[in-house]
């Protein structure tokens, strides 16, 4: 009789769950007919080159880390280094920035997200997070304990050319 009543509670909680989804439903619709959720193109990289893409990508990486850690003491870019051409030779040309960052770990949830969430679309690849005794912080006296190494790839994709086949 128990299992009874504990799978009816386990029912009636997933059909909460699925009429709440439900009642989402038209802000999604609202939300995917805007024009910028229309613009297909508007996930990829504004930039017509790939070394013009790579800079931007420091630049908002810069942008990211800075918003992230308030007056530059929570966070810090150690390298941000633009890797070379990608070669896959498909239709979407990839631009890659290795970048390695020492953050605390709330600051470095916040870059994280804040680059796999915002347009144009970046994506993070080869995450390794290296927990520290201690790490230096840009002004301050003497270092900090803990902390993060943190180090991954950053990239995005420049829209195809025109006469690019898929």
């Amino acid at each position: 009789m128990r299992a009874a009543d504990a799978r009816i509670a386990e029912l009636r909680e997933r059909d909460a769950r699925l009429r709440g989804l439900l009642a989402q439903r038209p802000q999604i619709e609202q939300a995917l007919a805007t024009p910028e959720a229309q613009d297909g193109g508007s996930g990829f990289l504004a930039e017509p080159t790939a070394e013009l893409a790579a800079a931007a990508l420091i630049q908002h990486l810069e942008r990211v880390v800075a918003d992230a850690s308030a007056g530059g003491r929570g966070c810090a870019i150690v390298n941000r280094t633009p890797l070379g051409d990608d070669v896959g030779g498909g239709r979407y040309r990839r631009v890659t920035v290795q970048v390695r960052l020492r953050c605390g770990n709330a600051e470095t949830l916040a870059v994280l997200h804040a680059l796999e969430s915002a347009r144009p679309w970046l994506f993070v690849d080869a995450l390794g997070i290296t927990a520290q005794r201690y790490f230096a912080v840009p002004g301050a006296a003497q270092p900090q304990e803990g902390g993060l190494d943190v180090g991954f790839n950053l990239y995005g994709y420049l829209r195809p050319a025109a006469g690019a086949r898929p």
